[in-house]
């Protein structure tokens, strides 16, 4: 079954993100996906999203919903029938404060939504975040608002970190059919982002020694995307061999 256009307003979007060994990134994308690289490495993260009136497009009597989500996802491509490279987001695992993402993820929304609860302090200007999930997920995010990017980040400025994000809209996500992957693309009405100085980033998954091994994943930088109104759109299945790492 597939959704609907959703359509709703991102309140805040966090994209704190990692680069990563593409080799060690390569073992958790299935095929025919492979990881986008920057500056010779993956990169990974998690994208940390308030949704507010999220519902079918057209129906403005409806009442919307409103939710705190969390993916853990890595940037990808692969090559379309006719041989063009597309490009997006490969997602291992969404986290949700929604009863009704747990319930609808991977039967009407695609992916299993996890249960989590979050906490947010958010002034427009500084972010606290704290999420916690099942199975010991944890993340911690702590930082405020700036106009540039860390020195040490592979992306030379603000400006090429925000093209590099926004062509990766389109996500896939495994289903219990293991032929198959699951999309949804997310389409903003604008695209603006401003990048978020770290002052504190923690994300159990990333940090798993036994998934990760020590060095491969290192905090890159982060972004924050504000008050944007989007919809959410099914995509085909893609085909897969796909294999759980």
């Amino acid at each position: 079954m597939k959704l609907p256009v959703l359509s709703g307003v991102v309140r805040r979007r966090i994209l704190a993100n990692y680069r990563m060994d593409p080799d060690v990134a390569a073992r958790w994308v299935p095929a025919p996906l492979r990881p986008k690289l920057q500056g010779g490495h993956a990169i990974a993260g998690v994208c940390l999203i308030r949704l507010e009136d999220i519902k079918p497009q057209g129906l403005p009597c409806l009442p919307g919903i409103t939710s705190e989500n969390a993916a853990h996802r890595i940037a990808v491509e692969w090559d379309d029938a006719e041989g063009r490279t597309r490009e997006g987001v490969f997602i291992e695992r969404r986290d949700s404060d929604s009863w009704l993402n747990q319930l609808a993820g991977g039967r009407i929304f695609p992916g299993r939504h996890g249960a989590a609860r979050f906490e947010v302090n958010d002034d427009g200007a500084r972010i606290g975040f704290r999420m916690r999930g099942e199975e010991g997920l944890a993340i911690a995010v702590d930082g405020v608002q700036s106009d540039t990017l860390p020195a040490s980040s592979v992306f030379a400025d603000l400006r090429e970190a925000s093209a590099f994000f926004e062509g990766g809209a389109l996500g896939y996500s495994r289903t219990d059919d293991p032929s198959r992957l699951d999309g949804m693309q997310l389409v903003t009405d604008t695209w603006t982002v401003s990048a978020l100085a770290l002052e504190r980033l923690e994300a159990s998954f990333f940090e798993d020694g036994v998934r990760f091994p020590r060095g491969s994943v290192v905090i890159d930088h982060a972004l924050v995307m504000r008050d944007i109104g989007h919809r959410w759109v099914s995509q085909p299945d893609l085909a897969c061999p796909c294999e759980t790492p």
